[in-house]
């Protein structure tokens, strides 16, 4: 159990935070998360746009604070020069600058690698947009929508007899903050290790995540099993095609649980669990080709069983034949579940709900776990600029109305 002075991994890192919506944020959550001191550039006013994203009452929607928590924020104007020349002067205090707009925007606003460069030649640059900073796409404006597309993945969502339908959540978004935050774990690391004052090529430098090259890096052996033997997936609904039985069942009381017993030991104890000896025994049913062949009647075989018992009844039976099973949850279960609350998954910070008051809510807690339990949440997602007279006081050395002049409003006391 981590206490209050052991220090995070990433104390002591100092990340610049360029981006919006949610890729590039999430990148910057994950390291702020772990311990870096992230500072999130937005835009004086009106901010980062996520900040009224799903926004059901009050001044600041959940998503923000889930992406943004651990954070610092400081209001610039980076198409202004004054904004532009504030942000070259805080990168030389900074190890990694994270940005996620279209490619030559930073470019155009005099931010690009080699000016980022000439005022920090150790800097980390990790940059995240559609289709990467090269190639004939690259000018591209792309979103998560279409990196889920174009990633391979929109087409396996769905039922086999209906259009591709999409993940219920930003998914290749968060996969490429994913990605980048590796990234830059990685090149900070190269940093650390390399002998002597060797200084790496700035191109060795640059994070370049393309959202649709994420999504792809997780479509497991799509290409290669087309390449090799010709084969083309289809979306299989609850299924995942080639292995079976493996899917979602109804419930006598109108719930439903997610059943794996495709492991071929598994399926032997499964198929007892059920009452169907007869097909844990057939010779055709051993392997998973010949289970994947004959899926529909293993469905029917244990539709007919878990439909005749209620949910905990079927997961009682599951656990004690040792087959991995769990229930569909909603996030008012996931709330009520125990082993969510002994891994602190679930985290309360006061925030803003619209209410007269600040409300005590729950956000998702620090993965992966280091020290037996999730790291503590620090912070929500701050207010737009709340951090600008800190940051350019303590590492610029600007007074009030050097501040002030820079942002174009009032310095937040």
């Amino acid at each position: 159990m981590r206490n209050d002075s052991t220090p995070l991994p990433l104390e002591g890192v100092r990340v610049l935070e360029l981006g919006n919506y949610i890729a590039a944020p999430t990148a910057g959550r994950m390291l702020a998360d772990f311990g870096a001191e992230v500072i999130k550039v937005e835009r004086p006013e009106t901010g980062d746009e996520l900040r009224n994203w799903r926004l059901y009452a009050g001044s600041v929607s959940m998503l923000f604070h889930t992406v943004n928590r651990n954070k610092k924020s400081v209001a610039l104007d980076l198409k202004e020069p004054r904004g532009r020349d504030i942000v070259l002067e805080l990168v030389r205090h900074c190890d990694v600058v994270i940005e996620n707009f279209r490619p030559g925007t930073l470019e155009r606003w005099g931010l690009g690698p080699e000016t980022l460069e000439g005022v920090n030649p150790d800097l980390v640059l990790a940059r995240i947009s559609g289709f990467g900073q090269t190639g004939p796409l690259a000018g591209r404006p792309g979103f998560a929508a279409v990196a889920e597309a174009m990633g391979g993945m929109r087409d396996l969502v769905g039922e086999p007899d209906r259009p591709p339908s999409r993940v219920g959540v930003s998914i290749g978004d968060s996969i490429a903050g994913l990605h980048a935050a590796f990234g830059i774990v990685v090149s900070l690391l190269r940093r650390s290790t390399a002998p002597g004052t060797e200084r790496r090529p700035l191109a060795e430098r640059v994070v370049d995540i393309a959202l649709h090259e994420a999504v792809f890096s997780v479509m497991e052996s799509l290409v290669p099993d087309h390449l090799a033997y010709g084969v083309q997936r289809r979306r299989a609904g609850g299924r995942m095609e080639g292995i079976a039985p493996t899917n979602a069942y109804p419930c006598l009381d109108g719930t439903s649980v997610v059943i794996a017993g495709n492991g071929d030991s598994i399926f032997r104890r499964y198929m007892h669990a059920i009452g169907r000896p007869d097909l844990a025994d057939e010779p055709d049913l051993q392997t998973n080709a010949g289970r994947w062949a004959r899926r529909d009647e293993l469905d029917s075989a244990i539709e007919a069983w878990t439909g005749a018992h209620t949910r905990a009844e079927v997961l009682e039976a599951l656990e004690t034949a040792g087959v991995p099973a769990g229930p569909i949850y909603t996030a008012a279960d996931i709330c009520a579940d125990e082993q969510y609350r002994a891994r602190g998954m679930i985290q309360t910070l006061e925030v803003d709900t619209g209410s007269a008051q600040p409300a005590e809510i729950g956000f998702p807690g620090v993965v992966p776990v280091i020290g037996r339990s999730s790291l503590p949440l620090r912070s929500p997602g701050p207010g737009i600029g709340e951090h600008t007279g800190e940051v350019l006081r303590s590492l610029l050395g600007l007074d009030p109305e050097e501040i002030a002049d820079a942002v174009h409003q009032e310095v937040r006391k």
